[in-house]
């Protein structure tokens, strides 16, 4: 094995990597309407998001090839969702679409505005939109179990800040970078370099 393809193959890398291979199986299982198997293969992918990090963090290997791999598995997990959810909870999903509308949303338009401005994917990983995946990934299975809306919805909202937070970080930047943790943290270092 070459050392480039040794430092692409990494634990991190790994965990990412299983939300590409899970996308197509939750697509199957959706179009055939096994729910319940879809809502576990669906919980592996969510652990396999909080995972990669970690792993990246514990063992060092924290990369921007890694992030930018991050961001990508995100945006097609997300994608696969919606599209899983209108297959197998259309009545729900007509229901609640302004804040299917408003997640969308929130995961496309900073990915877009980041591609704009600096030609690829911006992959900062906030806190806040850390907090924003793992209350939406929550609330779902609270919606498609229970039917209770209003966590859905209060994740959707927070979703949306977490974007627009993000947003404003790219807008701010002058060169692209990733694994940020906050906006706070970027005014904090554009002040000091002002100072």
């Amino acid at each position: 094995m070459t050392p480039v393809l040794r430092s692409l193959l990494t634990l991190p890398n790994l965990l990412t990597s299983y939300r590409f291979v899970a996308s197509p199986l939750l697509l199957w299982l959706a179009w055939f309407g096994y729910k319940n198997a879809f809502l576990m293969l669906l919980a592996t992918s969510f652990l396999s998001d909080v995972l990669d990090g970690l792993a990246a963090r514990m063992t060092g290997q924290v990369t921007q090839f890694g992030a930018t791999l991050d961001s990508w598995a995100d945006v097609i997990i997300y994608l696969t969702i919606a599209i899983c959810c209108w297959w197998l909870w259309p009545e729900l999903v007509k229901q609640e679409w302004v804040y299917v509308a408003l997640i969308m949303t929130s995961y496309l338009l900073p990915a877009i505005i980041g591609m704009v401005k600096f030609g690829s994917f911006t992959s900062y990983h906030t806190w806040m939109a850390k907090l924003a995946a793992a209350s939406m990934a929550l609330t779902l299975y609270v919606l498609f179990l229970s039917g209770v809306v209003w966590p859905f919805r209060a994740a959707a909202v927070f979703c949306a800040v977490a974007a627009a937070e993000e947003i404003i970080i790219t807008l701010i930047l002058t060169e692209k970078r990733s694994n940020i943790s906050s906006l706070w943290r970027i005014l904090r270092t554009v002040n000091q370099a002002k100072s």
